[in-house]
């Protein structure tokens, strides 16, 4: 027999929505615009909401800015960890997969770089909450890949990984530089490299 909704769990998922509608739209804004650019009105104007809900569930524009930044890191590591399960047990093959899959995302139409490094970017004070997020980013890339590179049998893991996390992170910002048609290759061939010479 199906349960009856109570006007609590009513509430409740009303709120959720309400969460992620100004969530999506903040994350929008943010990623086409810049975080600096776009302001509380705007999202609250944008997404169809009272300002007072907007504060009710991101108590500042911090909060927002770093619900985005975690929402794209959690997509970001589960479409890796996606290619890395495909590939369990061979290091090589994964490797060459996260460079193709990076490469797609390269290469689509709206795409203006990593989100970390962009907000990053925008915010001088270390201390800042969205720099804490870029940063927890950056080291857990540098620590699969460093996975991976021990997995190569590189001599120094360590160094690989910083290498290779230069060449992903070089890619994210240099995109403009890259025809669609060659993201990818350029990547493959300079992972390939950088492999190589670390034996």
């Amino acid at each position: 027999m199906a349960r009856t909704r109570t006007p609590a769990s009513d509430a409740g998922a009303e709120a959720s929505e309400v969460r992620q509608r100004i969530l999506d739209t903040a994350s929008t804004l943010f990623y086409e615009r810049g975080v600096r650019a776009v302001g509380v009105d705007l999202v609250v104007d944008e997404s169809g909401v009272a300002k007072t809900s907007l504060y009710r569930h991101f108590r500042t524009k911090d909060d927002l800015i770093v619900a985005f930044l975690e929402r794209e890191d959690t997509e970001f590591w589960a479409q890796w960890d996606e290619v890395a399960a495909r590939h369990a047990g061979e290091p090589m093959a994964e490797l060459e997969a996260h460079m193709r899959w990076i490469g797609k995302r390269l290469a689509r139409a709206n795409y203006r770089g990593c989100p970390q490094i962009n907000v990053a970017a925008e915010f001088a004070e270390a201390d800042h909450p969205s720099r804490t997020v870029s940063r927890e980013h950056m080291q857990a890339m540098r620590k699969r890949l460093a996975e991976l590179a021990r997995q190569l049998g590189a001599p120094r893991p360590g160094e690989l990984a910083a290498q290779l996390g230069v060449l992903v992170n070089g890619a994210f910002v240099s995109a403009s530089l890259l025809s669609p048609e060659e993201a990818t290759r350029v990547l493959l061939g300079a992972a390939r490299a950088l492999v190589a010479a670390s034996r």
